[in-house]
């Protein structure tokens, strides 16, 4: 029997689809280059993937994520089945309790206690809601997860609904995913066409819907509460937290919200226990993560590594350092809420409690990279005019207090800042922190706070010498052409768009500072590389 008849499986019919099709899936896979499928699941090969454990992204690239058959092949909906018939709702609880398992999606709290607290409320309806609302720049975690491996994301929602007693669950995704929306709507019409979701699973008396609802673009709605009133039909704002939301959250109803990375590790950890989950990583942050490797580094990409692997190794190791002649400088972990951490801290574990120490957060797995080109107070001013951007504008701290601190940075970046603004930005970083309404605000200020106390001294730099170390603030920087190196071409001259270069053919030329624009054009064409950023 195959799923393109479209029978309802059973739990035996399921045993028995799993083991005509493990031949056949085993075929497929040898015929991939650097596939080895000797163990349990399939594991790239290469430098890229020496200290990589992938679990999340396990099936990532390795099955065809429109056809349930591959995921089946590969002991899909293994844990389901055991989770319906072999165990008690308390019982896969206790499991991913067990586990240790924390919300990967940036807060860390441990799933366990959260679905144990849905699990006690009364009985009646419950939701389930799975956050694929994914909006830090340059972070793409989820996105690969819902795209390549979408049945790995119902599997885990059922089994949710199993443990917590719901019987509906809503994946809410970003519009901005077309193929993310695509794969999970193909993924819930064939689960329930074979009988994965909807009534009596596998022949029991669980039932379960999954249904999509797609975000537009609100980095807001990210955060839980904001995210419910989405759902609901409203804006996209987030309330105040009186109850936590598996006591009254969608409709007042129980309601849980898992990241989609955490979600997808649940089946695997029903499937092969606790044990196995808690073989990687820390004992205060077992498991796995999945960072977004971005920014200078030369290998870039998604990595999922254990809890507690070093910055260092991460960066130098699977990611291979930045550009010839460049020094690495500093990452930025948590996106646009995170903290930017320098070099001399990278022998530092990535884990939650780890980086909490030092002004960092894990947030959903972004990773930037940034060498010493990279002038970390402009870093600074380009999240927080994000996060500027992105405020909902319904308490008066981030709303108000992000645009100040905005504003103050642009004021350094120009060369008009002073020593009193960077009090300024301490006050307003720790008030919004402190008085914010949602996690928004409340670490908005994460990319100041750590410059400051980690780079205070470019910010010195920029206020009493006008001067940008890195040459990255225009307003800052000055274009010269080094007389012993220019060789007289015009080059430099003929594409300045202010007409602020001088000189004769075959003669040094030289750039007027009040014309000049700092465009960079000079720069950019000069074949022997005789203009100088200073």
């Amino acid at each position: 029997m195959t799923t393109t008849e479209r029978t309802k499986l059973t739990r035996e019919s399921l045993a028995e689809l799993r083991k005509e099709l493990a031949p056949l899936m085993k075929e497929k896979l040898d015929a991939k280059d650097g596939v080895d499928n000797t163990g349990e699941y399939p594991r790239l090969t290469g430098k890229f993937y020496e200290k990589q454990i992938r679990r999340a992204l396990r099936n990532y690239g390795i099955i065809d994520p429109y056809e349930v058959n591959d995921y089946i092949a590969l002991g899909g909906y293994r844990g389901l089945e055991k989770a319906l018939f072999e165990m008690k709702s308390q019982e896969i609880i206790d499991e991913v309790k067990n586990a240790g398992i924390r919300g990967l999606g940036g807060a860390g709290f441990p799933t366990g206690i959260k679905w144990q607290g849905a699990a006690d409320q009364p009985e009646g309806k419950k939701y389930l809601i799975v956050n694929g609302d994914e909006g830090d720049p340059g972070a793409y975690m989820d996105r690969a997860v819902m795209e390549g491996d979408p049945h790995a994301v119902l599997e885990g929602m059922a089994i949710c609904g199993r443990a917590i007693g719901s019987d509906e669950g809503f994946i809410y995704v970003r519009a901005e995913y077309p193929t993310a929306v695509k794969a999970l709507t193909n993924a819930i019409k064939q689960a329930e066409e074979v009988g994965l979701l909807g009534d009596n699973i596998l022949g029991s008396d669980f039932s379960f819907r999954v249904s999509l609802r797609l975000g537009s673009g609100a980095f807001v709605c990210g955060e839980g509460t904001a995210l419910m009133e989405s759902i609901e039909g409203r804006r996209g704002m987030p309330r105040a937290k009186v109850q936590r939301t598996y006591v009254s959250g969608l409709w007042d109803k129980p309601t849980i919200i898992n990241n989609v990375e955490t979600i997808s590790n649940i089946a695997q950890i029903i499937d092969f226990g606790a044990g196995r989950f808690r073989s990687a990583g820390t004992p205060e942050s077992p498991g796995t993560k999945v960072f977004a490797l971005v920014g200078k580094v030369k290998n870039a990409g998604l990595v999922e590594v254990p809890m507690g692997i070093t910055i260092n190794e991460l960066v130098n190791d699977i990611g291979d350092g930045v550009g010839e002649g460049k020094k690495v400088k500093a990452v930025q972990t948590g996106g646009p809420s995170g903290g930017c951490i320098p070099s001399r801290l990278f022998d530092t574990p990535l884990d939650f409690d780890s980086l909490a120490k030092i002004g960092s957060i894990m947030g959903s797995g972004g990773l930037v990279v940034m060498d010493d080109t990279d002038c970390m107070v402009d870093i600074a001013r380009f999240f927080i005019e994000f996060s500027v951007d992105e405020s909902c504008g319904k308490c008066t701290p981030c709303r108000d207090g992000t645009m100040r601190m905005f504003e103050i940075l642009t004021r350094i970046t120009e060369g008009q800042g002073t020593e009193e603004d960077l009090e300024d930005l301490r006050f307003l970083g720790e008030l919004s922190t402190n008085t914010s309404l949602c996690g928004l605000g409340q670490t908005a200020a994460n990319p100041i706070l750590s410059t400051l106390q980690y780079f205070e001294d470019e910010y010195l730099a920029h206020v009493h010498e006008k001067n940008c170390p890195a040459g990255a603030c225009k307003a800052l920087a000055s274009y010269t052409i080094n007389k012993d190196i220019c060789i007289g071409c015009g080059a430099c001259k003929r594409k300045c768009p202010v007409e602020a270069i001088t000189g004769q053919v075959k003669g040094a030329h030289v750039i007027d500072q009040d014309t000049c624009i700092k465009c960079g054009n000079c720069m950019d064409v000069c074949p022997v590389g005789a203009v100088e950023l200073k």
